[in-house]
């Protein structure tokens, strides 16, 4: 069943620590009156014109290989690929911050505000990761209060456009979840639009399935390595 999932705007307030680091500015460096000025801006305006929302359906695993498989353009070995006929549940998700933001954030730069614009833009993109985290959340909290027991049970999510999934996989995932009914749609580029949203798979099973080594060769060209990051909040729970 597809269930539509709403937020309000102090839901998604993000951290501000993650908002500077995406500007490049370390963890725990002090910054001047300007960038703090700027970081404040950017939150009220952001706390203006977000409306987060987000839609959420579980998938039986054939479905999703269907899914998965998309337009044949994933890589030969990835971890979703590994990772998903282990596990016990599957979700398909959709979260947008909405239009409004992304419009505020275009006016910036058209009127060359462009510190206010790039600050803007950071803590768009870390709240619409804040709210991919939420409906992580409230999955994993629906499983836990349903009929999923699994002591050593790990709840992570993965998005097309990373690890091998091929980006054209929104296609398909558009045309199961329908998220058209949230406000957001697919651009030919298949980057989504509101461009501030998030989509992808949530995957439920045993906590080790998640724990893949970063030996696939598309991982010799990511420079964030943000996945090692959320595995170990898994494992750390």
């Amino acid at each position: 069943m597809t269930q539509i999932v709403e937020f309000s705007a102090s839901h998604v307030a993000p951290d501000r620590n993650a908002v500077f680091e995406s500007q490049g500015i370390p963890p725990g460096a002090s910054v001047n009156q300007q960038v703090d000025r700027l970081y404040s801006q950017a939150s009220a305006l952001l706390a203006d014109t977000a409306a987060p929302a987000g839609v959420l359906c579980e998938i039986s695993k054939s479905d999703f290989a269907v899914v998965y498989h998309g337009e044949g353009r994933n890589e030969a070995d990835t971890p979703v690929g590994d990772i998903f006929d282990r596990a016990d549940r599957l979700a398909l998700f959709t979260v947008t911050l909405g239009a409004a933001t992304g419009e505020e954030i275009g006016r910036r730069f058209e009127a060359n505000d462009f510190a206010l614009a790039c600050m803007l833009d950071s803590a768009a993109s870390v709240a619409a990761d804040r709210i991919a985290d939420l409906v992580e959340q409230r999955y994993r909290d629906s499983l836990i209060h349903g009929d999923w027991q699994t002591a050593s049970g790990g709840v992570l999510r993965y998005s097309p456009g990373y690890c091998g999934w091929h980006i054209s996989g929104q296609k398909k995932l558009f045309d199961f979840l329908r998220p058209e009914q949230i406000g957001v749609t697919l651009r030919d580029s298949f980057l989504m639009e509101p461009l501030k949203s998030v989509s992808g798979v949530i995957v439920a099973g045993p906590r080790e399935i998640h724990n893949f080594p970063i030996t696939y060769g598309f991982c010799r060209h990511c420079e964030t390595r943000s996945c090692r990051q959320r595995l170990r909040a898994l494992f750390a729970d």
